[in-house]
């Protein structure tokens, strides 16, 4: 009987635990659109740096009917990889949450990341 409950118990969690990714990613890709424009950023200071993790800075999101603060934090580092942060983009009297995302090292803009880039620093190169 014990091992009946107990195994029931790690299906249940399994299953939980893969439904949870599909709806975080669900909630990231939300676009959000409001009418009135974000307050000014805050201004934070910056912690000490700390090795393997990188500074991303807070960002008004919007909830509800009121922006709202999300403060700034420290994310582990993604190797190849640099942190887009949050912006808010205005569109005829409309206002976008342009999410914070991690997107591909790419230091000449030429759009293929460096990792695959046989020239990362040529700027010349399309």
């Amino acid at each position: 009987m014990l091992i009946k409950t107990v195994l029931a118990a790690c299906i249940a969690a399994t299953f939980s635990l893969t439904a949870l990714p599909s709806m975080a990613a669900h909630t990231e890709t939300r676009t959000i659109w409001v009418r009135q424009a974000p307050p000014e950023v805050r201004v934070e200071q910056v912690p000490a740096a700390r090795h393997g993790y990188q500074w991303v800075p807070g960002y008004w999101g919007y909830q509800g009917r009121h922006h709202v603060w999300h403060s700034g934090t420290w994310v582990r580092e993604r190797h190849g990889h640099i942190y887009v942060a949050p912006t808010w983009v205005e569109h005829d009297g409309r206002w976008q949450l342009q999410r914070g995302q991690w997107r591909r090292h790419d230091r000449d803009g030429d759009g293929v990341p460096n990792s695959q880039d046989r020239r990362p620093d040529d700027p010349t190169r399309h």
